[in-house]
């Protein structure tokens, strides 16, 4: 999620569908998923196709609605019918019958949990109106029912449970907007078939004449629960919102307007909230500590205006609605920058000084500023940021050092953005705007220290970088600073016509390499490997290219901006990946030497990206003809080599076996023939 890239995808054959959440197994590390109530589908992480994967399809009489994944037991699989069993003893007999424990009733909600080393599961079901909670004991088979008591004119919408001491906490949000709290013992030795379970009021999600219309929410800790939910005020429309409960005291701590839109659904796990808004997944991080009157209340700081804002950090949803760089009116303090902290502690207050000044706060201060005095403060600043505040407060540094360039295209600083990229773990999430200034200024420096530090830079933009490499002279690359450390050591540079000459010999391949300094004019006969192969473009441009090569990217978004890639910068940069293939297909081991090299993979995958952006085109150009017909030729010949290994992979195996059978101390001269 931090680099906003996808791992994996896989997908179920058209007319299939996944009919609920795939789970990973933790104690296999595979994934589990069911498709068509039936069919159960296990992989693991290097598998592609979902068609070759382990399949079981489970008894006719029996749907899977849901299958629940426990850290240290296993998954558990629960059918629509009430009947559990863990995944391995369902899957050492697929169609094993499944007994129905509901009649005519229908789940609406289930969650497991491990108490001790027993898996315990608990799932609430409908009946004309009713609502019945069942708790199964696996380990002792032991399933019990209990009835939720009714509410006149309400019902439950969404459930959530935790365990604690043998007794399972189940919420309830009720459509009469209130969150109730029932207590189920897990001990219990009553034969009853059904118990009738009281509840008692926990929270009313209302606020000075406000009203939450919950959908559902989750537990943060003991004191606080998130609600997600539509804010009605009378007579307005209402609005989609992000809500913090403080139960203890009964108020709403804080609040977020979700303009774009969600799906209704909200997730919390390891202090994240995971929502959809819009079309984007959206985490949030938050932490809770002991609660107060004094925060619940707003009071925890001498403050004129009460800004629930203050003590909340939603940069995230700041940048989807509204690429809003620092808001004004919402300041983000400098002790809780990164993550969102829910005001409680007492202890905290004393360390808050009256002269404390948000972070957005200081930077509109130094609006308008000299140069000397904003770059000034703005180090004292880096300079008195703790980590987990430090990178957002960097982040926001770089924001407003590149505002100021858009509003004064005459000033550039860029030494102390290069010494920021440098110096900090940033990511192009949390100053977007740097990568467009660098292009529009054509600074390639800051762009290749920008693609090998940033792990979620938009294919967009790496396209945008490539074709800025490609078009830049190299009478100009030479004039300024390129890092060359990950060409350096395979192609090679000539200094006033002085040589210098250092032999590497592997598997009796011999490479020279002539290595100096780069900032004089570079000639073609500069660049000639040892096996007479010219490298298409400098060391200069060629050290920009490998920082392309290193990006992380996704195929399904590279490839339509790699189709603008103009004709003549398409060829370049195949001669240049060809080159890079012959130069890696000479080693033993197919990699490169130097630090940051390309690796095969990497030339292999980007050479396939461009022959598919551009192949008619490629067809076409004359000048790309002699080019497709070597590579061509060149892969022919790799295709055969490997063929022939492929044909002796079984005698050399067989040699091995045979080697590990022998006594290692005796001494002896075999003759092998491999027919």
């Amino acid at each position: 999620v931090s680099d906003q890239k996808p791992l994996g995808c896989w997908s179920v054959k058209h007319g299939q569908i996944i009919t609920c959440p795939v789970v990973c197994n933790f104690e296999t590390h595979e994934y589990v998923a069911v498709h068509d109530d039936k069919v159960l589908r296990i992989w693991k992480n290097q598998d592609i196709n979902l068609d070759k994967v382990f399949k079981a399809t489970v008894s006719l009489l029996a749907d899977v609605y849901r299958i629940h994944s426990l850290p240290n037991g296993g998954p558990v699989v629960l059918f629509k019918g009430g009947g559990v069993r863990t995944l391995d003893v369902l899957l050492e007999a697929p169609q094993q019958e499944i007994e129905n424990v509901i009649s005519d009733e229908v789940i609406k909600w289930s969650e497991a949990f491990m108490e001790g080393q027993q898996p315990v599961l608990i799932f609430a079901t409908e009946k004309d109106g009713d609502f019945f909670v069942y708790v199964q004991k696996l380990k002792m088979n032991s399933l019990h029912k209990y009835k939720l008591e009714q509410q006149e004119l309400s019902k439950p919408l969404s459930f959530m449970a935790y365990i604690k001491k043998q007794i399972i906490t189940l919420l309830c949000l009720y459509s009469n907007d209130s969150v109730y709290k029932v207590l189920i013992p897990l001990q219990q030795n009553t034969e009853e078939e059904e118990q009738i379970l009281p509840k008692s009021l926990l929270l009313n999600l209302s606020v000075s004449g406000s009203v939450l219309k919950g959908t559902s929410f989750v537990v943060l800790d003991k004191d606080h629960v998130a609600v997600l939910g539509r804010l009605a005020v009378s007579g307005e429309e209402s609005k989609e919102c992000l809500t913090i409960w403080n139960t203890k005291f009964q108020t709403l701590q804080t609040s977020k307007e979700l303009p774009l839109g969600t799906s209704g659904q909200l997730w919390c796990y390891e202090e994240k909230f995971f929502f959809t808004h819009g079309k984007v997944l959206t985490v949030i991080m938050y932490k809770c500590e002991t609660s107060s009157l004094a925060a619940a209340v707003g009071k925890l700081k001498d403050s004129q205006t009460p800004d629930v804002s203050s003590f909340v950090n939603w940069n995230t949803l700041e940048d989807e609605e509204l690429a809003a760089s620092l808001p004004s009116e919402q300041p983000v303090a400098l002790k809780s920058e990164s993550r969102m902290s829910l005001r409680s502690k007492r202890n905290t207050v004393a360390k808050v000084q009256p002269d404390t000044l948000s972070v957005g706060q200081l930077l509109l201060n130094l609006k308008n500023a000299s140069t000397t005095v904003f770059e000034d403060e703005l180090r004292q600043l880096m300079s008195k940021v703790q980590m987990p505040d430090l990178q957002a407060t960097i982040g926001c540094v770089v924001t407003a050092l590149i505002n100021r360039c858009k509003t004064n295209p005459k000033y550039y600083p860029r030494n102390f953005l290069l010494q920021i990229v440098q110096t900090q773990d940033l990511s192009y999430s949390l100053c977007p705007d740097l990568m467009a200034v660098a292009l529009e200024k054509k600074d390639v420096y800051l762009l290749q220290i920008c693609l090998q530090r940033f792990p979620d830079i938009p294919e967009e933009i790496t396209c945008a970088c490539l074709k800025v490499f490609l078009s830049i002279s190299e009478a100009y690359l030479q004039r300024i600073d390129v890092n060359l450390e990950s060409v350096i050591c395979y192609i090679d540079i000539e200094l006033n016509n002085k040589e210098v000459k250092t032999e590497i010999v592997e598997n009796g391949f011999n490479v020279e390499l002539e290595q100096d300094i780069w900032d004089t004019k570079i000639t073609k006969e500069t660049h000639l490997t040892a096996g007479g192969e010219f490298c298409p473009v400098g060391p200069q441009k060629a050290a920009l290219l490998n920082a392309i090569l290193h990006s992380a990217y996704s195929e399904t978004f590279l490839l339509p901006h790699l189709k603008n890639l103009p004709a003549q910068q398409a060829v370049l940069f195949l001669r240049y990946l060809y080159y890079l293939y012959v130069k890696c297909s000479e080693k033993i081991n197919t990699a490169l030497p130097g630090i940051r090299c390309p690796t095969i993979s990497q030339i292999m995958d980007w050479m396939c990206l461009l022959l598919d952006a551009h192949f008619t085109v490629m067809v076409m150009l004359p000048e790309a003809k002699g080019l497709l017909s070597d590579l061509h030729r060149f892969v022919r010949a790799q295709v055969r080599f490997y063929s022939e290994l492929n044909k002796i992979e079984g005698s050399l195996r067989e040699l091995q076996r045979l080697n590990h059978q022998k006594d290692p101390q005796t001494y002896s001269i075999e003759v092998l023939e491999l027919i």
